[in-house]
């Protein structure tokens, strides 16, 4: 069936919406403007809440809006709208549109689209398709494969099949969906081959049946090519924050970047549509690794910049061991000269001393402020220089560092050159951690990756340590409101030296603060509130709208490149000797399910031997875990 073009098609629409929080945030609206010019009716299925605001931005779009209990997934949602519009008002439109809110767009305009596949001879159609797989990866699909289908955030069906006995009954009889893997297996993977089986016809917009054997998922694997090349309108959400080990076993993790960065450079779609709405639902390590949030910058060339006056930039150092004053000013000398830098210390003594060391210092004002010996770097932040943070537009944050519970020193000296290095490694380095900020408005906080050399090695994978529900509790009582995951890695400064955009930190910054609310010297190593903040900064920048980052030099990413490939070749060799060729995926899931094997050789340590051989935090979780192995 193909629709009459002499007169405009009559379409109803019927859009799932969900929101945990109820929000409706912008990227919806802007998708439902466009699209209500191609539709006569639009009806809004909401499952859980709606906030009046989210309520009110819905009614611009349309008068029809159904909050319903959050059951059933989309699958329910579009039968229940189904069941409120009637069989015989649906009988009046040539077409009816299923769509959703797990999409984007419209990149291009929707124009093109619906022209197009108006001149098709079609029972039913949609924009992109997933490809058959010989496999069921959720269980749930009755043919035990996945069959070629259309994707259903975007399904149009039309009249004929609308009014037919075949379309009414696969809704009147169509199971609760209890589980996104339900959602697929009941209803996406199955609709495209039950009523194509029937004899209706059916197409989609982006043709792709040249991948079919390149690509199971083109839509989310090779975003670009169908935006680009295809003229594809829309685009995922999940390409912001979708699954790395899924990633990883189809792709070397470009195309999200790649896709992000035509989005950005080469169209006029919004990127803030997409940050206001990923940044506030999931969590940054997910967003993190799928947009590859890593800057390496170059240490012995910049990029000519000139900010304008009101753009202030501070560096904030606090020093407490006065044989590193000269090592903490050989960094310093980093910062531009219209740079304001300020030095904390807590003694007169070591202020003398400082104040010798740094007379020649360039910059535009430069002061020394006397702190309380009262939670180190981190109350000099928050206490000592919380009074003039929101002066400037960014700030870099350093201090020197001992790390003496492990001996030789020379580990702990190794981690505070890798956070010298990596904030404040040469001025050109800090011109383009200043212009990444200028060139990066969303950009709340960088910072240099996790130590994971000598015994911070295991640091990888166990960033929480026992710091998990101290930190949740703090979120709570800044009253954050984001994604924190005990099982995903925090994108945090586990070093304590980062550069951020103050308005980044509001929550964090403009909490009361005093001395007395951290803890007294002699300090733990693990488990304060001093390690709480430490994990938090992210959290609060997403919090603000802002997302976190890891910043390296262009020298430390040499070195980093070279120790990953090492201990990861380690790894992999360690394993294949046992059991022979894998890929990554396959790996880490044997590896998760004898868990108990990589921890087997604590299980005969006592204490006094784990203390001996690996730092306090790391011995704290390897006691935990220990209990959890039989």
């Amino acid at each position: 069936m193909k629709i009459d073009n002499i007169k405009p098609p009559k379409r109803l629409g019927i859009f799932f919406f969900y929101d945990e929080d109820g929000i409706v945030d912008d990227y919806v609206i802007f998708f439902l403007e466009n699209i209500k010019k191609y539709i006569s009716d639009l009806l809004v299925v909401c499952n859980g809440k709606l906030t009046p605001k989210g309520k009110e931005k819905l009614l611009e779009s349309s008068t029809n809006i159904i909050v319903r209990e959050n059951y059933g997934f989309d699958v329910w949602a579009y039968k229940e709208g189904m069941n409120f519009i009637g069989s015989e008002k649906m009988a009046q439109f040539d077409e009816i549109i299923l769509f959703n809110s797990t999409i984007f767009g419209p990149i291009h305009s929707f124009d093109d689209m619906f022209k197009e596949m108006d001149k098709r001879d079609l029972d039913f159609w949609g924009i992109t398709k997933y490809h058959k797989m010989p496999f069921d990866p959720f269980g749930t699909i009755k043919y035990g494969y996945t069959p070629e289908h259309i994707q259903s955030h975007f399904i149009a069906v039309r009249k004929n099949m609308v009014n037919s006995y075949e379309f009414k009954k696969y809704w009147k009889d169509m199971k609760m969906v209890n589980s996104y893997e339900e959602a697929i297996g009941f209803h996406e993977a199955i609709f495209t081959k039950e009523f194509s089986d029937k004899g209706y016809t059916w197409d989609v917009y982006v043709d792709t049946d040249d991948l079919k054997e390149h690509v199971y998922h083109p839509i989310l694997m090779m975003p670009l090519e169908l935006v680009k090349d295809r003229k594809c309108p829309i685009f995922k959400r999940r390409s912001f924050f979708h699954n790395m080990g899924d990633f990883l076993n189809n792709t070397t993790n470009q195309q999200s970047l790649e896709f992000y960065e035509y989005i950005k450079n080469k169209t006029s779609y919004n990127v803030n549509l997409i940050w206001d709405n990923v940044l506030r639902t999931n969590n940054m390590a997910d967003i993190k690794n799928a947009l590859n949030l890593n800057y390496v910058l170059p240490t012995s060339i910049n990029k000519t910049i000139e900010l304008p006056p009101s753009k202030k930039i501070a560096l904030i150092l606090h020093i407490y061991f006065e044989d590193l004053i000269e090592y903490c000013l050989n960094y310093a000398k980093s910062m531009p000269v219209e740079s304001d830098i300020f030095i904390t210390t807590d003694t007169e003594e070591k202020k003398k001393s400082i104040k010798k060391a740094f007379e020649e210092i360039k910059c535009a004002n430069f002061k020394i402020i006397l702190i309380k010996n009262r939670g180190r770097d981190i109350s000099a932040l928050l206490v000592g220089c919380k009074d003039f943070l929101f002066d400037y537009e960014y700030v870099c944050f350093a201090h020197d560092k001992k790390t003496k519970q492990l001996e030789p020193f020379i580990k702990g000296e190794s981690f505070s050159y890798r956070c010298f290095e990596n904030v404040l490694g040469s001025r050109e380095f800090v011109e383009n951690i200043i212009n990444t900020f200028e060139e990066n408005p969303k950009l709340g906080l960088l910072s240099p990756p996790p130590p994971n050399h000598a015994d911070f090695y295991i640091t990888i994978g166990l960033e929480w340590t026992n710091n998990f529900e101290i930190t949740k509790k703090l979120a709570d009582k800044l009253n954050l409101n984001v994604d924190m995951n005990n099982v995903k890695e925090p994108v945090a400064p586990l070093g304590t030296m980062f550069w951020f955009r103050p308005n980044a930190l509001k929550a964090l910054i403009q909490y009361d603060w005093e001395y007395e609310d951290f803890p007294k010297e002699p300090n733990n190593n693990d488990g304060t509130i001093l390690h709480a903040i430490e994990r938090i900064y992210p959290f609060v920048a997403q919090h603000e709208g802002y997302y976190s980052g890891w910043l390296l030099s262009d020298k430390s990413a040499r070195i980093e490149i070279t120790n990953l490939y090492y201990m990861l070749r380690q790894i992999n060799l360690a394993y294949v000797s046992k059991c022979g060729p894998t890929n990554h995926y396959t790996l880490v899931s044997n590896l998760q399910y004898n868990s108990t094997k990589i921890y087997s050789p604590f299980r005969s340590r006592s204490k006094q031997f784990l203390k001996k051989y690996l730092p306090n935090p790391i011995l704290n979780v390897l006691i935990r875990l220990k209990k959890y192995i039989k």
